[in-house]
């Protein structure tokens, strides 16, 4: 059976959607089957995968709200990854799921039919803790949250993790932070290093120990529709997502081996 990781954090500019792709284009190279579903109606999943979402024909949202064959929805970019692309029309789910008797657990359902086709399943989240954000986390194995190493940044996750341990509470026993990713990493700031050290005394090990630097390439890459990886994979960024891939399966294989053993 698949993983289920949601990245998300419901502050925006923290690196969610350049995670979910890097991340699942990181994946994909170490031999992995990937799907990435693009759960933002802002469609930059979609965008930095190399896909138009103006012209999507269908879309998550299908999926979502009208019953849609996830074959007829699901994409293969050049990445090398599934996409369940987004659009626009995702907006109309947000009311439309509030409607529904299963609403929190609509993408669930989904993520259920084709779970055993993937190793891992990448849910990039909207930035806010909306009813999208809900489906994702109930869906979910586990919770990777991109963050800043900035002052407003642990306020923020204070809030993330109420949310999750409500979830947890009544929707999805199972569901755990995978991990804490510091994104647009500056060592040399003090504040840098205040926000790390007080990230270290509050989670310890669920913080990564690789950190994505900032780096030019990285954002350039989503303008030609493609993960770093493919725009240039010497590049600092490339190299950084790579090793949160391999991070994530030496924690994901520990894991396994624990409970085998």
């Amino acid at each position: 059976m698949g993983k289920v990781l949601a990245i998300a954090n419901q502050k925006g500019g923290v690196g969610k959607t350049t995670t979910s792709v890097n991340l699942a284009a990181s994946l994909t190279v170490t031999r992995k089957n990937v799907l990435l579903i693009d759960l933002d109606p802002q469609g930059n999943a979609t965008t930095g995968s190399g896909i138009d979402k103006a012209s999507l024909s269908l879309s998550i949202y299908d999926l979502l709200s009208k019953n849609e064959s996830i074959e007829e929805v699901l994409l293969r970019p050049e990445a090398g990854y599934d996409l369940l692309p987004a659009n626009g029309d995702l907006v109309a789910s947000e009311v439309e799921l509030m409607a529904g008797d299963d609403r929190e657990a609509r993408l669930r359902s989904i993520v259920d039919v084709v779970r055993s086709n993937y190793d891992f399943i990448v849910i990039d989240c909207p930035p806010s803790l909306n009813m999208l954000t809900i489906n994702a986390l109930v869906a979910a194995d586990g919770v990777v949250i991109p963050m800043q190493c900035e002052y407003y940044a642990l306020e923020g996750l204070s809030a993330l993790m109420d949310t999750i341990s409500a979830i947890r509470d009544r929707l999805n026993p199972s569901l755990k932070i995978e991990g804490i990713l510091r994104t647009m990493y500056d060592p040399r700031s003090k504040l840098t290093s205040e926000v790390n050290g007080q990230l270290f005394n509050y989670f310890g090990d669920a913080v990564y120990r690789t950190v994505v630097p900032r780096n030019v390439r990285l954002a350039e890459a989503p303008s030609y529709g493609k993960p770093v990886i493919k725009y240039d994979k010497q590049s600092r960024g490339a190299i950084a997502y790579l090793a949160l891939a391999g991070e994530l399966l030496r924690r994901h294989d520990e894991a396994a081996a624990g409970v085998s053993g």
